[in-house]
């Protein structure tokens, strides 16, 4: 929206400067994109009157002009401009006068004195017009001050409207605005009733009362069409970006932008029969005043007369029956249109407009017959001709209900952390003229016609910060009791596994929750996964139920651009399809329509171990080195780990993850069938934890550190090939006495030396007492019992 300062003065006239002006509008929510002067800066150039044109002696294409520029004598002015002409007024720069970029200085022009220069409008800064003279009105005062004449020192302001501010798209509504913030009252021009001079009329039929709940219209007969529009009609439609055409159409985009309320003028001798609202006909089409040919949608609104369409409904004219200069006699239009039934329309034609801009946003429907009566008193003031009675078509149970909304005072107080008090908020509301009554410190405001965007007490709340000014309410730093917070010792936060796995050398990423659909069969065999009913894109469609997914997609992104070491961790939410009789115990997981919403920890670590260095042979990461990091998460607890199938894994290099006989998760190496599907060249190793169990940690006991020393015995068992170690290392602490404080698994080997269908599995007892130095005899009685165990529990022998 952009308009003349100096238009906007006319109705309100507040004690502020252009730029506290345009503040003030801001912090109200009216933004001020733009101030921008109309003209440069320039002095010393009046309105001049040519009394007479000669050749110049010297020279073909200049000329003398006598001039009269109110200066009390005549002036002789060389001028080359091919449009000079004696009797015309034109500006004129004066000795001494600063034009952008130039000094008028008294000269010889080939031999001739010349004092001053008589300008176009490029050399005023203007516009970049320079095939001749700026040619001014015939009525223009000479020796006028051409800044003072044209209103040069005017502004534009160009705001920045939210879409629920459609009441400000009009100079009535902006000059309303700043009346409430300033209280300097609005004095808008007086819109008198035409009289009827003729009985001509047409009548208005409303097939589509929804779409256009009240329609007004009238004729006017015996008009000039080709009436010249008034320089100060042109000059307030051109600074606010719109271009002047004809008298009649400029009248009714004058009254757009000073009422708020579209119009369209038709010619009344094309016309035929009884105006109607109503919905096309199938197959029907319409030529536009943008040559645009549309056949409209089947809830698109139209005017038409009995024979055909005539307009798009709150969006364009036809040109078949629009204004020419030979028009005699119009019909004037002045409607209300919902805004339901315009948004969208003209954008999905491929073309907008500023009635559509305006209806789809909302417009007073109290204003209909007020800017008929408007346009109709403009077109009868410049191009003459007679007013007939008014046609007027209105279905009230289809206009927009004003419901009354409760104000609460101390509930906006409240919201507002301010003390404003009920007769602070009566003023305001009395100010922005919003019809209320009281009950005690309620105010039930009733939301006037032009407001479609008051429909909650929050909407007034914020009227009431707006009015009052957003920089006078006081930024206060909240308040509260500060208590230290107790520290649960059996559990860990997140952000120290986070901490953790980036000492780890990790990189956190933050995935989306929906993923491909692809991902979820592929590393998670889920057939029905959980499906979005509004996907933001079709490879985004399900829910994820596993982190791993994600992480693969980092890695391939990371391929895709030659890095080849990734090291990535996620700590997220999965989302699981479970029968809703089940019912959740965790606390943390929640359950939500039959889905459970677990918290995962998982990791992905693809390339060379380590960074290229020359100290360390290069080796990819495998495995154990997965291994690893899930015992450095879940340390203290001890971790076991069991082989296990799993879809998105290496069928033989992938691993359960138990703590205390409870599974937590999983660690291996991605299945070869998904490393040669995504292109990832090496298989990497991933790892998934239930987060709620790795946080969880045992309580700190005391164990007693003693002064002597350790003795160590090194145990090799042969045991069947498909022998888990890790059962047999279990067997082998269950079965140890209380002086064996670790036994770790160190060694395995096949070979010369152990039997076909077998293998030798090493490892290290480290025995030690509190109280004295342990004896030989000790010693081999711990490490026979273990022996014992392990052979009759594991079949095993010790290796000889």
């Amino acid at each position: 929206m952009q308009f003349s300062e100096h238009w906007l003065r006319e109705f309100v006239d507040p004690p502020l400067t252009s730029a506290e002006l345009a503040h003030s509008l801001t912090m109200a929510g009216l933004e001020v994109e733009a101030l921008d002067t109309v003209a440069p800066a320039f002095s010393g150039v009046v309105v001049a009157h040519v009394l007479a044109v000669d050749k110049h002696p010297d020279a073909d294409k200049l000329k003398l002009c006598r001039v009269d520029a109110g200066q009390g004598e005549m002036l002789q002015i060389v001028c080359g401009a091919p449009n000079v002409a004696a009797g015309m007024k034109v500006p004129c720069a004066l000795v001494g006068a600063e034009l952008p970029g130039v000094k008028i200085k008294a000269a010889r022009v080939r031999g001739m004195e010349s004092f001053g220069m008589l300008c176009s409008a490029r050399e005023l800064g203007l516009s970049e017009d320079h095939s001749g003279l700026m040619a001014l009105p015939a009525d223009a005062p000479v020796g006028e001050d051409i800044r003072t004449y044209l209103v040069l020192d005017d502004k534009l302001f160009t705001l920045k409207l939210t879409p629920n501010r459609a009441d400000c798209l009009s100079l009535k509504g902006v000059a309303r605005e700043v009346g409430a913030l300033t209280g300097v009252p609005v004095t808008l021009p007086p819109i008198r009733e035409a009289e009827t001079a003729c009985d001509v009329r047409r009548d208005v039929v409303l097939d589509a009362p929804a779409a256009c709940p009240r329609y007004c219209g009238r004729v006017v007969s015996g008009i000039d069409a080709k009436a010249p529009t008034p320089g100060w009609m042109k000059m307030r439609l051109e600074r606010s970006g719109i271009r002047s055409i004809s008298a009649v159409v400029d009248i009714t985009n004058y009254v757009m932008l000073e009422l708020g309320q579209p119009l369209h003028a038709f010619d009344n001798a094309r016309l035929s029969g009884a105006v109607q609202v109503r919905y096309p006909a199938k197959g029907e089409q319409l030529l536009l005043l943008n040559e645009q040919t549309v056949e409209p949608a089947a809830d698109t609104a139209l005017i038409a007369d009995e024979r055909r369409a005539l307009a798009l409904a709150g969006i364009m004219g036809g040109e078949e029956s629009g204004i020419s200069d030979a028009t005699t006699e119009l019909f004037l239009e002045s409607a209300f249109f919902a805004p339901d039934a315009v948004a969208g329309k003209a954008r999905a034609l491929g073309f907008s407009s500023d009635a559509s801009y305006r209806f789809e946003r909302g417009v007073d429907f109290d204003t209909t017959r007020e800017a008929l009566e408007r346009a109709t008193q403009l077109i009868l003031d410049i191009c003459g001709g007679r007013a007939g009675p008014v046609s007027e078509a209105i279905d009230h149970n289809h206009l927009p209900r004003r419901e009354a909304v409760r104000l609460r005072v101390p509930r906006a107080e409240k919201i507002l952390g301010i003390r404003l008090g009920a007769e602070v908020a009566e003023r305001l509301f009395k100010g922005l003229d919003f019809p209320f009554t009281r009950d005690g410190d309620d105010f039930i405001v009733t939301p006037p016609s032009h407001r479609f965007d008051i429909a909650i007490e929050e909407d007034l709340v914020e009227e009431l910060a707006r009015l009052h000014g957003y920089d006078n309410i006081p930024a206060r730093l909240p308040q509260g009791v500060l208590a230290i917070l107790p520290q649960n010792e059996r559990q860990r936060s997140v952000w120290r596994l986070r901490r953790l796995l980036a000492a780890r050398d990790y990189q956190e990423v933050v995935n989306y929750s929906y993923v491909d659909a692809g991902w979820e069969h592929d590393f998670c065999a889920v057939v029905q996964p959980v499906v979005l009913s509004n996907p933001i894109a079709s490879q985004m469609g399900v829910m994820r139920s596993s982190l791993i997914g994600g992480l693969v997609g980092n890695l391939v992104y990371n391929l895709n651009r030659r890095v080849e070491r990734v090291r990535v961790f996620e700590t997220g939410r999965c989302f699981l399809r479970v029968d809703k009789s089940q019912s959740l115990q965790d606390g943390e997981g929640g359950e939500i329509a039959g889905f459970l919403q677990p918290k995962r920890i998982a990791a992905l670590a693809a390339g060379p171990a380590a960074p290229e260095q020359w100290g360390l042979p290069p080796r990819r990461m495998d495995f154990f080195d997965a291994k690893a990091d899930v015992e450095a998460l879940l340390a203290p607890w001890p971790a076991h780990f069991a082989r296990i199938d799993h879809p998105a894994l290496h069928p033989g290099r992938a691993a359960a993850v138990s703590v205390g006989g409870k599974v937590v998760g999983i660690v291996g190496e991605l299945h070869p069938q998904w490393v040669q599907k995504y292109e990832l060249g090496a298989a990497p190793v991933v790892f998934e934890l239930d987060l709620d169990d790795v946080l969880q940690q045992p309580l700190p006991a005391y164990r007693e550190a003693s002064r002597f020393p350790a003795v160590v015995r090194d145990l090799a068992l042969v045991v069947d090939h498909e022998q888990p170690a890790q059962a047999l290392l279990n067997g082998l602490i269950a079965a140890a006495p209380a002086c064996v404080r670790e036994v770790v698994l160190f060694d395995v080997y096949q070979g010369k030396g152990v039997d076909q269908g077998k293998k030798s599995l090493a490892f290290r007892v480290v025995m030690q007492d509190t109280e004295k130095t342990l004896a030989d005899g000790e010693v081999e009685a711990a490490v026979a019992k273990m022996i014992e165990a392990a052979s009759r529990e594991f079949a095993a022998k010790l290796r000889s």
